[in-house]
């Protein structure tokens, strides 16, 4: 079953798409409101699709259901994520993905975009896709189990795939070490990983949001 989405088109007949994943406890809503202060005006018409995860309980927050990507069951970084959960989701991002391309928006003309939670989704599907896309935005993030995920997920073709990383300086949920570590780890399977750096907590800035659309520019061949 597909999952229910929050879209937002800034042309008719969008040729391109962003498949954009919010983080932990959020929904679909959360990112919207960027579509405007991202978008520049030499873009082609491009598709948001903001999908709203799963209610699953969250182990750390005392069971309690949420909207989240995987359970978290663990404060360290190094076993917090569920990966059934983590399996499950992007499955489901993938169906989200083949939607696009059903509409006429193939994966080469795809982003994969997410936030904290959604960017450890955005990195592993990232990793697991046989056919690239035509980028990955991970922003506070990390990958979740990263020897296992490699080990098991990696495809021969995922690291042509344009990467866009950031993370603050001052992130009291994914310190920026762990961004640090993924970095590290993506460039080892052949990435060309660069971890942007800001003066901020676990969020996004403006400047952030700036580079991004810089980024994205060069990715959607927009002058």
């Amino acid at each position: 079953m597909l999952l229910d989405t929050v879209e937002r088109e800034t042309g008719p007949n969008p040729q391109w798409a962003v498949l954009w994943l919010h983080g932990l406890g959020a929904d679909g809503h959360d990112f919207a409101p960027i579509v405007p202060e991202l978008v520049r005006a030499t873009w082609p018409p491009l598709r948001f699709v903001f999908p709203h995860a799963p209610l699953r309980a969250v182990t750390i927050n005392g069971g309690m259901r949420m909207r989240a990507w995987y359970d978290i069951r663990d404060l360290d970084l190094a076993q917090r994520a569920d990966l059934a959960g983590v399996d499950a989701s992007i499955a489901q991002v993938e169906a989200l993905i083949a939607r696009e391309a059903a509409r006429g928006i193939p994966p080469q003309r795809l982003l994969l975009a997410g936030f904290s939670q959604g960017g450890a989704i955005t990195l592993a599907a990232g990793l697991a896709r046989q056919a690239p896309l035509a980028g990955l935005v991970a922003l506070s993030t990390y990958l979740p189990m990263p020897a296992q995920t490699a080990r098991e997920r990696l495809q021969p073709q995922a690291a042509a795939q344009p990467l866009f990383m950031a993370h603050g300086v001052f992130d009291p949920v994914v310190p920026l070490a762990a961004g640090e570590a993924t970095a590290d780890t993506l460039r080892r399977l052949g990435f060309a990983a660069t971890l942007r750096r800001y003066p901020m907590q676990h969020a996004v800035c403006a400047e952030e949001i700036a580079d991004l659309g810089e980024w994205m520019t060069a990715r959607l061949g927009a002058g």
